[in-house]
């Protein structure tokens, strides 16, 4: 399978930082991708880089195998859709949907209108005058009824209430379901989007931390909940993540996955075990990350007072 995206040691440098160090990356088609990190972490940077709205310092980028860059051939099948999307001031939606159609070769007008409805937007009015949820929805309708092979939504539905998010997610997920085509979403809301993606790329300070399937990253990490002697003995030399104490008690993440018989013999001793929510897995590794040499995180053991 040929991949979509294919990007090696990748470096982006400004004056005084490095927005992205050394990323590389293999993104297939037909995927749902999650491209998480703090604001800052390099998420836009690398988006705006595979769009050909920027330019690497160094490394290289193969976007349907060829560069993108000023390539009419490959540029026509992508869309990046970002918060600050910027439209001419005298359009209204009608305009901006009537200029998408111009340009995107499998727009569907169907659905199209069908998500005006959805999100009730007025489409003669003046983009100038719409409100920061309805100026989200352009940029969402347009990102959904384009059906470019190739995606990017950079964080555009923060505008919507929660609602609104969540029809973008409804719809998203419906369309795709039937028209499948490789999609990156950026976001920071790792709890609302956890269960659209199928593969989770986590980027900190233009360095890439995770790169896995969803369902592999879910399942990599538990909670243990008990008294920290017990706890201790319990994990063993287990890689702990994180570690948060009260008085005798402990609650420690560690990564790995436990056998049946381990839990099993965790409910023997009257510990409490929690799967990690993706979210928490993500912050926990950004953290360790930030702190220091994952390795270093890696090799913590759980330390009790005596």
């Amino acid at each position: 399978m040929s991949s979509v995206i294919e990007t090696h040691d990748l470096i982006k440098t400004y004056r005084n930082s490095t927005a992205l160090d050394g990323v590389s990356l293999s993104l297939q088609p037909g995927k749902i991708y999650g491209l998480l990190g703090r604001n800052g972490a390099g998420k836009t940077t690398l988006m705006s880089i595979l769009t050909a709205q920027g330019f690497q310092t160094s490394g290289t980028v193969a976007v349907f195998g060829e560069s993108p860059y000023e390539n009419e051939q490959v540029l026509s099948r992508i869309c990046f859709i970002r918060e600050s999307q910027k439209y001419p001031d005298a359009f209204t939606p009608r305009h901006a949907f009537r200029s998408a159609k111009l340009f995107f070769t499998n727009w569907d007008q169907g659905l199209a209108d069908r998500l005006v409805e959805d999100f009730q937007l007025p489409l003669k009015r003046s983009i100038k005058k719409l409100s920061r949820g309805q100026l989200s929805a352009v940029g969402v309708i347009i990102g959904l009824a384009s059906r470019a092979e190739l995606t990017f939504f950079d964080e555009p539905y923060l505008g919507l209430d929660a609602v609104a998010r969540q029809l973008f997610y409804d719809r998203l997920v419906e369309d795709y379901a039937l028209h499948p085509r490789t999609v990156v979403l950026s976001s920071h809301l790792i709890d609302e989007v956890a269960n659209l993606l199928e593969h989770v790329i986590v980027i900190d300070k233009g360095r890439i931390i995770m790169n896995d399937d969803a369902e592999s990253i879910r399942g990599s990490a538990f909670t243990v909940v008990g008294s920290a002697t017990v706890v201790k003995a319990f994990l063993g030399d287990r890689e702990i993540l994180h570690t948060d104490k009260f008085a005798s008690l402990a609650s420690v993440t560690s990564l790995g996955v436990l056998t049946p018989m381990e839990k099993r013999e965790a409910a023997e001793l009257g510990l409490e075990l929690a799967p990690v929510s993706l979210q928490q897995l993500v912050i926990r590794r950004t953290l360790a990350a930030t702190s220091g040499d994952l390795d270093a995180v890696h090799n913590h053991s759980l330390e009790v007072s005596p």
